[in-house]
């Protein structure tokens, strides 16, 4: 019941979202047609704004957009004309779905471990280094990593392809430079989430049983550090899916990040308005996930 009234709630949420995005991009200055190869002439830029519904009120405008959302439409497109904002969707997302989730098995994989074994060494010089590295990476962003990766790995080395996609050696550079920022909060948070979990009473009654030292920490303590994790783990697949813009615009990856970037600067109202929802419902999705994870990880806690 709990999940139902989450997926109820989540309806007025996303409405406030897509009126704020509808909102927001038409008060910005500038026309989609502002950036035209020829400037069109006032009679041609009338006829296309009477074309995509410019010329009307913007609350008619927002509920003629609100009733094609109804029958699963995000609009057309005013800078691919052709095309509509589902099909770029469904052009580019899977693009980007491949990439965020490369990255978050890398941040997953590296992570964790780098956690565990910090927590186990508390104090000594594993962990020292395992801090020192996690806060590296968290304090350096995707847009300084992926010129670093590309001049060493590419250009100084001739290793692996500087950017585009298609192939596994094309996939490698773009999954370091946007996995490797969550690495660090990732094995932060588990080392943070073990520490607590081996001074609970669980984790000392389970000690007081003889259990071994290993055991303990893997069987016992793990269940209970990965919480912390779980929790991050939403929002983060949710930005890695659909909030890699400059990853996919250094690599030129032809992902939703890219085409996000270039609806705002061609202001190209419905693919703003259209990506921006579309990343508010993955998160919203997303984020009910994990507490369904969470319920199956700690029966303890409990949802009403």
């Amino acid at each position: 019941m709990y999940f139902v009234k989450r997926l109820m709630y989540a309806v007025p949420l996303l409405l406030i979202i897509s009126a704020l995005a509808f909102g927001l991009v038409r008060m910005a200055p500038g026309s989609p047609f502002d950036r035209e190869r020829v400037p069109a002439s006032p009679e041609i830029e009338r006829q296309l704004k009477a074309k995509y519904h410019l010329d009307e009120p913007v609350i008619k405008q927002y509920g003629r957009y609100l009733n094609d959302l109804l029958h699963g439409d995000f609009g057309v497109s005013t800078k691919y004309r052709n095309h509509t904002v589902n099909d770029i969707i469904e052009q580019a997302l899977p693009v980007s779905m491949l990439l965020g989730g490369l990255a978050f098995c890398f941040a997953m994989a590296i992570g964790l471990p780098v956690g565990f074994i910090t927590a186990a060494r508390k104090g000594q010089w594993p962990d020292v280094i395992g801090g020192l590295l996690s806060l590296l990476t968290v304090c350096i962003p995707s847009f300084v990593i992926a010129p670093l990766l590309i001049l060493d790995f590419s250009v100084k080395w001739n290793l692996l392809p500087v950017g585009l996609w298609g192939t596994p050696a094309r996939m490698i550079l773009p999954t370091l430079a946007l996995g490797m920022f969550f690495v660090g909060k990732v094995a932060r948070l588990f080392r943070e989430g073990m520490i607590s979990a081996m001074q609970s009473e669980y984790v000392r009654a389970a000690r007081a049983k003889g259990l071994g030292e290993t055991t303990l920490l893997l069987k016992h303590a793990c269940r209970l550090a990965i919480l912390p994790v779980v929790s991050f783990a939403g929002p983060m697949l949710a930005d890695l899916l659909t909030g890699s813009f400059i990853v996919e615009n250094i690599f030129q990856i032809p992902g939703i990040g890219i085409f996000f970037v270039n609806s705002t600067s061609n202001r190209d109202y419905t693919m703003e308005v259209g990506l921006a929802l579309l990343y508010a419902i993955l998160l919203v999705l997303l984020n009910l996930l994990v507490d369904f994870i969470y319920t199956l990880l700690d029966p303890r806690v409990k949802y009403e």
